[in-house]
């Protein structure tokens, strides 16, 4: 059987560390088998793996740590996510997805909205419960995403394959 291989985004310690207790407090724990993360690819194909570590390297390496934002809180019918913006990170996937034209699923073929999920599967009363529980409590900040990361899908659980903290330059220097 064949794993396919998932894209995330490297969120900053504090960040990170708040979505996840957020997560174990409120994700059906059947279901909840991930700490926080940002995917920017669900599926590419496994037999990429050594090209796809190739390009999430060299993009890393040229890359000062990424502006982003978090927006506030995003409803997902069934579940809860925190909304978050950062175009340089949105172009990074656009250099990604424009490698692997051709070979990515339907859903990786489409616009993402970054986000994290810290709530899904859930009857829709419960999502709004916690969604209103949130906006009075999630206050927009700015933070920077810290690199990319790479694992292999198995099922539920991913394995871990690779970081590669962003490394470059912030504009100006």
């Amino acid at each position: 059987m064949t794993h396919p291989l998932v894209v995330t985004a490297m969120l900053p310690p504090d960040l990170y560390s708040w979505a996840t207790q957020l997560r174990a407090e409120n994700y059906p724990a059947e279901r909840n088998v991930l700490k926080a993360h940002v995917t920017l690819f669900h599926a590419l194909p496994p037999f990429v793996e050594g090209e796809a570590r190739e390009v999430l390297a060299r993009l890393a390496a040229r890359t000062a740590p990424v502006p982003a934002r978090l927006e506030g809180v995003m409803n997902l019918g069934g579940g809860t996510a925190l909304r978050l913006s950062s175009p340089l990170l949105l172009t990074l996937r656009e250099e990604i997805a424009d490698r692997f034209t051709g070979l990515l699923t339907g859903q990786d073929s489409h616009a993402v909205r970054l986000h994290i999920t810290v709530q899904n599967k859930v009857v829709n009363a419960e999502a709004k419960g916690l969604q209103q529980w949130l906006a009075a409590r999630v206050e927009p900040q700015d933070f920077t995403f810290r690199g990319l990361e790479l694992h292999r899908y198995l099922g539920g659980p991913w394995e871990p394959l690779g970081k590669w903290p962003f490394r470059g330059r912030p504009a100006g220097r």
